[in-house]
């Protein structure tokens, strides 16, 4: 048996025909920085906006394999859309999913169906890979938590009705060992900015200022001083899945690459039958295959529960964003003028495939990572 499987062709099929006929119509206006709050609930009625939550949580219950599969083919239409889908589904409602308690997963279907928009509050302006040095803080007051802080990037979070926000449970000098996940409702203690960015625009990314927000016990997530856990499993199985967006990004690029390469013509005849774009091509499609390999089989032993995923989230990671990047510039510059026009889709493709050598781990973060798991003999080096 291959890496997918004929559910999975399936699961490619119906999303395709989502993102093509309703997806691509939206893509330049949510590139004006529009929020498709419809569109999520249009995604919401397929059972695509949150694809690995089981079916009694509101989800289709589809392993990572699918759910890269979605991400991929929401990103080939938009990667905005691709991107605030894996915020959504995987680091917001995976991580409730895996960590929360029956009484927090109740919102999950109402994620599911897109009535209710969740966000994944870690990063802030003082650090943003260094997690374990967040100063949003938690404090006990009476039988309560209160608490405030100052959250950057945060992906739906100008749109968000809760978001699980990450706070220091202790002291500074406890650095990961004192940090704690809570579920927390939008109110009046929680004001958002919303961020202009170069790409991926429209995924409603915010700056979030917490303000004496009051959290019971039953708002925390996955246990007291258990956040650092959570974090890590999560942006694991977010590193796959972001590099989905990468993929669909880069096989939307190709193929809008070949389409004019047919239809552009130089020197009496079409650019296609020039060596210089064939060989441009064919590097294109290479890297595009390289990657593809790559986060699938990562999902794959994610799926296999193979704890050699850890390395290979990183891997698929770190190899995706970059291709990513070099193959939307081949493609911007195989159509040459048009490329740089905003009416060319390999122009928002350049922008948005940036976001990707930054968010959820940068590439120097993944190259730190994977030195320690080097150095660790963590790495195998046979299939």
């Amino acid at each position: 048996m291959g890496i997918t499987t004929s559910e999975h062709d399936l699961v490619r099929k119906v999303t395709r025909e989502f993102a093509e006929t309703r997806v691509e119509k939206g893509a330049k206006l949510i590139d004006q920085d529009h929020y498709p709050r419809d569109l999520i609930r249009e995604a919401g009625k397929q059972g695509i906006l949150t694809p690995t939550i089981p079916q009694e949580y509101g989800g289709p219950g589809y392993d990572l394999r699918a759910g890269v599969i979605v991400l991929e083919e929401l990103s080939r239409s938009s990667g905005s859309f691709g991107l605030l889908t894996e915020a959504l589904g995987v680091l917001f409602a995976h991580t409730i999913y895996r960590f929360g308690t029956e009484h927090q997963r109740e919102i999950l279907s109402k994620v599911a169906s897109g009535e209710l928009i969740g966000a994944f509050g870690l990063s802030e302006p003082c650090c943003g890979s260094d997690a374990g040095a967040l100063e949003t803080t938690a404090t006990r007051v009476g039988g309560e938590w209160s608490i405030n802080g100052h959250k950057m990037w945060i992906t739906n979070g100008h749109y968000a009705d809760y978001f699980l926000i990450f706070a220091r449970t202790g002291s500074r000098e406890e650095r990961h060992k004192a940090l704690t996940a809570f579920l927390i409702r939008r109110s009046k203690c929680i004001e958002t900015n919303q961020i202009d960015l170069m790409g991926v625009r429209g995924i409603g990314d915010a700056e979030v200022f917490i303000n004496d927000c009051r959290a019971g016990e039953d708002d925390v997530v996955g246990g007291l001083n258990n956040g650092w856990s959570i974090i890590n499993y999560t942006l694991d199985v977010g590193r796959t899945a972001v590099s989905a967006v990468a993929l669909g990004l880069s096989q939307r690029a190709v193929e809008e690459s070949i389409n004019w390469s047919k239809q552009r013509q130089a020197f009496g005849k079409p650019i296609i039958e020039h060596q210089v774009t064939q060989f441009k091509l064919a590097s294109m499609y290479q890297r595009l295959e390289t990657m593809r390999t790559l986060i699938y089989y990562s999902a794959y032993l994610y799926d296999s529960m193979d704890p050699h995923f850890l390395v290979m989230t990183h891997v698929a990671k770190l190899y995706s964003g970059p291709t990513a990047v070099e193959i939307a510039k081949d493609a911007v510059q195989i159509h040459g003028g048009y490329g740089y026009s905003k009416d060319s889709v390999v122009e928002r493709i350049y922008r948005d495939a940036k976001i990707l050598e930054i968010g959820e781990g940068t590439n120097e973060v993944q190259q730190m990572v994977l030195y320690k798991l080097l150095m660790g003999g963590k790495l195998r080096f046979e299939f």
